[in-house]
């Protein structure tokens, strides 16, 4: 129980009965190695007390039992001390003046510990105060560090330099601080219960670029070799302030990729990997790697990489594209259509790079080439010439694919000018040609006898043949009577051709067949010739009277022969 008394000034003693046996020391107090620490000491006992012989004290190290032998510090009644303790105490209190006040010199670490005083006033008026002094040795000074350090937020160190051996005054220097922006230095004298403290402040804003740097405290004594010095790493908390990915770049189908994220941040960030958003990977950690196996296409794309730390957050993205050989275009199904009709052909692909694409016509190229996943290509009032197979072709640096389909061009027949009536040997041949789509149908049709001929009978020979979309029809006029002199023979022969989109009928032209003309010509001469022939022939024979008659008769046979073949 303290008395109110000792609130006042340590030399002040004040009689009270009040009193008991009290000690007031502090609780705790510190020293530098090698230098002296002075423990303030005031005691008290009952008033009722006279001291035999005056008064005498004790220091014990440790504990305040003196049955368990512990070392004795300091004696006034002899010089036995403990060995560590040999040359370094003195009392510089006067116990008459209940003032127990100790000096130890040239303190080690090993001084470090509870000091307990005892009072020895004679004969059975001996007491130990259970209150003590805990002495703390210290080979470097203290520097209050706050729990977090947060960039940008100015922060305030300060470095303690116990000050209660007056022999020596320490003095303080802050070590490391030039690249500290603007510091602050600020000096203090705190005194509490009797014991020194000199502090000395430092306050500037950290930044991130000072994580991790060394700050220093040196406590040294003038006129002395004694140096103490105290190095601290600055943990500076920032916000992540940069975050480093790969470089867009580009990789091929079914290849493998691995993309990086490192992020400078403290205390390290929450790095998470995002495509659109969905959250890939994550991982807390200064850099997080993510593998792409197998890619396809559909991961193109931005990949975005975040980091935060609590304190902040930031994020850095790289686009990664995907080269892949075209797929099989995707082009219009086979279709029929009418002349005339207007036409768009789609062709789309895929493929990366863009690839370009080529229209083809039954392998000839029509339309422009494009560079582009999609190509139209217009047809403007189809003609019969559009029918055909429709190619389209994809190709880019890494392969090519194509699709194709048919277009098939429905028309009205159309006759060709090999359609014609011709004379020959065995009468007059007539020939109709037409070309459509649907193949059309052929009939002739003989006016004069109001005669419609579409197959054989006994009078005319009918032959049609059907080729594509080309149709042919023939007959054969056998007519007697019918004679071909030099202006022709009446010949009116009619040629019809018809399918679903319409129907014709045209009037053939005869023509006289060159090889029937080249006979008759022949035929002339020829007969010239055997008239000639025969005179020769007679006179001949008059040079030959023996053989008249049977010449007259060869020649004769030889000319119905020749009549034949000709």
């Amino acid at each position: 129980m303290w008395c109110l008394e000792l609130l006042l000034p340590l030399l002040l003693i004040i009689n009270d009965a009040r009193c008991q046996w009290n000690v007031w020391v502090p609780r705790d107090i510190s020293a530098m190695t090698n230098s002296c620490v002075v423990i303030p000491c005031t005691f008290m006992y009952p008033s009722g007390i006279r001291p035999y012989r005056g008064t005498h004290g004790i220091w014990y190290f440790g504990q305040p039992y003196p049955q368990l032998f512990p070392p004795v510090v300091f004696k006034s009644r002899t010089d036995v001390v403990h060995e560590s303790y040999k040359g370094r105490t003195k009392l510089l209190g006067d116990l008459n003046q209940r003032n127990c006040t100790l000096l130890i010199n040239n303190i080690g670490a090993e001084h470090s510990g509870k000091y307990y005083f005892r009072a020895d006033l004679g004969g059975a008026n001996m007491y130990t105060y259970p209150d003590f002094s805990e002495l703390k040795v210290l080979d470097q000074p203290n520097i209050d560090v706050p729990e977090e350090i947060v960039s940008d937020v100015s922060l305030e160190l300060t470095c303690y330099a116990p000050d209660n051996c007056p022999e020596m005054t320490p003095e303080i220097q802050w070590m490391y601080i030039d690249y500290l922006p603007d510091p602050e230095i600020s000096a203090d004298f705190l005194e509490d219960g009797n014991t020194a403290v000199l502090s000395s402040t430092l306050t500037f804003t950290p930044r991130p670029m000072h994580n991790g740097q060394l700050l220093g405290c040196r406590v040294y004594y003038p006129n002395t070799t004694l140096v103490y010095e105290r190095l601290i790493s600055l943990d500076i908390k920032y916000s992540p302030r940069s975050v480093w990915v790969n470089v867009s770049s580009e990789v091929m189908e079914g290849s493998s990729v691995m993309l990086h994220c490192e992020v400078d941040s403290n205390p390290p960030s929450r790095i998470s990997w995002m495509f659109g958003d969905q959250e890939l990977l994550w991982d807390t950690a200064s850099n997080v790697s993510l593998s792409l196996d197998d890619v396809t296409p559909a991961q193109e794309g931005i990949y975005t990489c975040y980091g935060d730390n609590g304190y902040g957050i930031m994020n850095t993205s790289l686009y990664l594209a995907v080269n892949y050989p075209p797929r099989e275009p995707v082009v219009n199904d086979s279709m029929t259509i009418l002349e005339g009709s207007t036409l768009a052909l789609h062709c789309s692909t895929q493929g990366s790079p863009a690839p370009t694409l080529t229209w083809l016509k039954d392998g000839e190229l029509v339309g422009t080439i494009t560079a582009d996943e999609l190509s139209v290509l217009e047809i403007v009032e189809v003609t019969p010439q559009g029918d055909g197979q429709y190619r389209c072709l994809a190709e880019n640096e890494h392969g090519r694919a194509s699709s194709s389909f048919n277009i098939t061009v429905e028309y009205a027949p159309v006759l060709l000018e090999e359609s014609k009536c011709t004379v020959v040997r065995e009468g007059v041949q007539c020939v109709c040609i037409a070309t459509g789509n649907p193949e059309p149908t052929i009939e002739f049709y003989l006016p004069d006898v109001n005669v419609t001929i579409n197959e054989t009978d006994g009078r005319y020979n009918f032959y049609t043949h059907t080729d594509g979309h080309t149709s042919t029809g023939m007959i054969k006029l056998r007519e007697k009577g019918e004679r071909v002199d030099n202006g022709g023979p009446a010949v009116n022969v009619h040629c019809s051709f018809f399918n679903t989109y319409g129907r014709e009928s045209v009037q053939l032209e005869l023509q006289q067949e060159k090889k029937y003309m080249m006979a008759v010509i022949v035929g002339t001469i020829g007969g010239v010739a055997v008239i000639a022939f025969i005179i020769a022939a007679v006179r001949y024979v008059g040079h030959n009277n023996k053989k008249e008659k049977t010449g007259i008769i060869n020649l004769w046979a030889l000319w119905q022969d020749w009549r034949g073949k000709s």
